[in-house]
């Protein structure tokens, strides 16, 4: 593949979009962004917030801690910190820089002010609407289909800004990522230039495997990557597992370390990444064939996501867990053939996994979704597979991943809204 061929621009285009960096559990950052993006449009601090939000974002912010907050859960902390405290022009960062008296203004704004969240029934699964006031006057920014999507700004009856006929397939603002497909990922893995993809991926090298090593030294949730090593030993494969569990344990915390994100999420980057950094390490690999394993992963797991959309009742995991199968595959020579029996047998094994939000057993989660996307490598090298017809295995790998997305996507809609009830105590 050339560098002037569409598939290798798009590739490297997708990368660029999706590997950027965040603190905190997506979700509620980008609440923080929405609440400190209005804010500024309004000009003053607020006297009073109103936040909409879809069910997704509701499920997914309830149970997180929010990252300089002092231990804060909620969509009402996220938005307070935002407001208060946050820098909206860092975007998926915009709380990264709160110090103690930021804290301390969060806790009392949250006191002293007015903040109504509620349901916001537009259909959509990622959607948020956040409107602060002060006296007569008011501001509004609205997000949807993607964190960082802005598609409404309104200053009191007016509109400052609006582009709402995108979606996040369709729209200007990212490259379409229905071109990707298995072959064309793994043909852009060997042939990229290393100096367009270094700064890049080395920045997820570096920021992941920073949280995962926080993770496993500190005490975070439920310290799954300590028990793992604890209770099985210090073996590669369980290594592999423990290491990026350990990450997700100290992001779901309220570490406020940032994290270098995969379709939108920090738990799915780490989880795509780190066990590929591991097994790097193990083998010791030179930093070339690293650099395109994680392309191979990242480019794996932001595939799957594509047909499944942000958010759903899919755990993401799920499909970052594979993704690092297929990287692991690579690093050991693997190709189209072992990749793409290592994706299927992966799928699997592991697709039932549901999403009820961003929280400690994300890092089990985690943990399970590796050991699926290891199995499945391990499978194929002793001449082992699933078969099409086996469930929802369909024979090729497009096929399959097709599936998924259809299971993903549509077949548990029904799942999400009955995962969100039992959440919210209905």
């Amino acid at each position: 593949m050339k560098p002037t061929d569409e598939p290798y621009r798009a590739c490297l285009a997708i990368l660029n979009e999706e590997l950027v960096p965040a603190m905190g559990c997506t979700e509620p950052i980008a609440v923080a962004y929405a609440a400190a993006k209005a804010t500024a449009v309004l000009g003053c601090q607020p006297d009073r917030v109103r936040i909409a939000a879809s069910d997704n974002i509701i499920k997914n912010v309830k149970s997180v801690v929010v990252p300089n907050t002092g231990g804060l859960r909620g969509i009402a902390a996220a938005a307070a910190v935002g407001i208060v405290a946050g820098d909206a022009d860092k975007t998926l960062e915009v709380i990264s820089r709160v110090d103690a008296v930021g804290q301390k203004k969060t806790a009392a704004f949250l006191e002293n002010t007015a903040i109504t969240v509620c349901h916001i029934d537009s259909g959509l699964i990622f959607d948020l609407a956040v409107t602060v006031y002060t006296g007569s006057s008011s501001a509004m920014v609205r997000i949807s289909h993607f964190h960082t999507n802005i598609v409404l700004i309104k200053k009191n009856d007016g509109i400052v800004y609006q582009n709402q006929d995108c979606d996040e397939i369709n729209t200007d603002r990212l490259t379409d990522r229905s071109i990707l497909n298995i072959k064309d990922i793994l043909d852009f893995a060997a042939s990229v230039k290393t100096e367009d993809i270094q700064p890049l991926i080395q920045r997820q090298i570096d920021y992941n495997t920073t949280i995962a090593d926080a993770g496993i030294t500190g005490d975070w949730g439920a310290n799954i990557g300590s028990v793992l090593l604890d209770i099985w030993g210090d073996d590669i494969k369980v290594r592999a597992k423990a290491m990026a569990a350990a990450g997700s344990d100290a992001r779901m915390s309220g570490c406020q370390l940032p994290v270098v994100i995969v379709s939108g999420s920090g738990n799915q980057g780490i989880a795509a990444s780190v066990p590929v950094i591991v097994y790097a390490r193990h083998m010791g690999v030179d930093r070339e064939t690293l650099l395109r394993a994680l392309v191979v992963s990242n480019l794996v797991t932001i595939h799957q996501k594509t047909g499944i959309g942000r958010l759903s009742a899919y755990c993401g995991a799920v499909s970052a867990g594979v993704g690092a199968g297929a990287g692991i595959a690579w690093l050991h020579g693997g190709r189209f053939r072992e990749v793409a029996h290592t994706i299927v047998n992966a799928l699997a094994m592991v697709s039932g996994i549901i999403c009820d939000g961003a929280k400690p057993s994300c890092a089990g989660k985690i943990a399970f979704s590796v050991e699926a996307g290891l199995l499945g490598f391990y499978m194929f090298q002793k001449g082992r597979q699933f078969y099409g017809g086996d469930g929802i295995v369909t024979k090729g790998v497009e096929n399959t991943i097709a599936n998924i997305g259809r299971l993903g996507r549509d077949g548990m809609r029904e799942t999400d809204r009955e995962i969100i009830r039992i959440m919210l105590g209905e």
